[in-house]
């Protein structure tokens, strides 16, 4: 269908023409005394180096929230590898009875802190060769790296290269770090103070309740050039997980904590959002094509993010939009 729309036919949306494997394995990191599970995606039959894409989940979430995208970047010709963060496998990190108001203020604190050198170490334990094993000797391209992640994750996405030099692209789905969050978010803060330039992707949704689209906006409006960001219309939050329709309504039958209380009842019920199908063709294209033009330099796959994906996109039916940053 897209090879009718694009003069060379380039179609990221579309399965890639290699099958998938997958791998699990344990990642001990000694100098913090933490074991992460680790999940790795990869095409069977592709020869290397191959690219190597980290994706980084949510809060609450864990390295399987996005199997959707990670596997269709693996058939695509993407080593694709995603862990369970400090947060989900540190015991010190839990919510604890009686805790008070400081004590909870730092325990988040050390969460937040913990990102960063979460994915630093998973970059360390791939590239020097740990998981060789799991990767049945696949050579991972360490000049090719991409970083992706959802909420918290696309947050942890847009945080790495500020300490990290090894990253050159970035996908970022409904990121935090907004300077100006709703009540009840993690207080996340983005200096863009990045040590070397990435290609920088953002995907949202209008109706996000937790994220709202201004805030990503504001974050996309700081992000380093070149950036794009893309919208889709009448999606949440959960848009950009697995299982979109079971995870948006099991979080509107919460009851939240504290400040984030309030989110559920402003959240629209999922018959009234976009499906989570189409969620996902949205974002499996746009990423596809993103780290194509980044990490491959494709010049089929930059052609169709200036000019061709909006209407590759009303072609499928979904109904997204290019989003230009603010005048300065």
């Amino acid at each position: 269908m897209l090879a009718e729309m694009s003069s060379s036919g380039y179609d990221p949306f579309s399965r890639g023409r290699f099958g998938v494997g997958s791998a699990s394995l344990e990642a001990v990191d000694g100098s913090r005394g933490r074991t992460f599970p680790v999940e790795i995606w990869f095409p069977a039959e592709a020869p290397g180096p191959l690219p190597l894409v980290i994706f980084s989940h949510h809060s609450g979430g864990g390295r399987l929230g996005a199997t959707y995208l990670c596997m269709h970047l693996a058939s695509h010709g993407y080593v694709v590898a995603a862990m369970d963060h400090s947060e989900v496998v540190a015991p010190e990190f839990g919510s604890r009875a009686g805790e008070s108001a400081a004590e909870r203020a730092a325990r988040i604190d050390a969460v937040i802190s913990a990102r960063v050198p979460d994915v630093r170490f998973l970059l360390d334990y791939l590239l020097d060769g740990r998981a060789s094993r799991e990767l049945a000797g696949r050579e991972l391209d360490a000049g090719r790296i991409g970083l992706a992640g959802h909420s918290f994750g696309g947050w942890t996405a847009l945080a790495v290269p500020e300490q990290e030099e090894r990253v050159a692209a970035v996908v970022a789905l409904a990121p935090g770090g907004s300077s100006r969050p709703v009540p009840g978010v993690l207080p996340l803060t983005l200096t863009f103070d990045w040590r070397r330039p990435a290609p920088v992707l953002i995907l949202t949704g209008d109706c996000d309740v937790p994220v709202p689209l201004d805030g990503v906006q504001e974050v996309f409006g700081r992000a380093p050039s070149p950036k794009r960001m893309f919208v889709l219309r009448r999606a949440d939050h959960e848009h950009f997980a697995d299982d979109v329709e079971a995870t948006h309504e099991a979080l509107r039958a919460m009851t939240l904590p504290g400040e984030a209380a309030w989110m559920t009842a402003a959240m629209l019920p999922a018959s009234a959002l976009v499906s989570g199908e189409t969620a996902h063709t949205f974002t499996c294209g746009l990423v596809v094509a993103h780290l194509d033009s980044a990490l491959r330099a494709d010049p089929a796959a930059g052609e169709f993010l200036s000019t061709g994906a909006e209407p590759a996109l009303a072609a499928l039916g979904v109904d997204g939009y290019a989003c230009r940053p603010a005048a300065s």
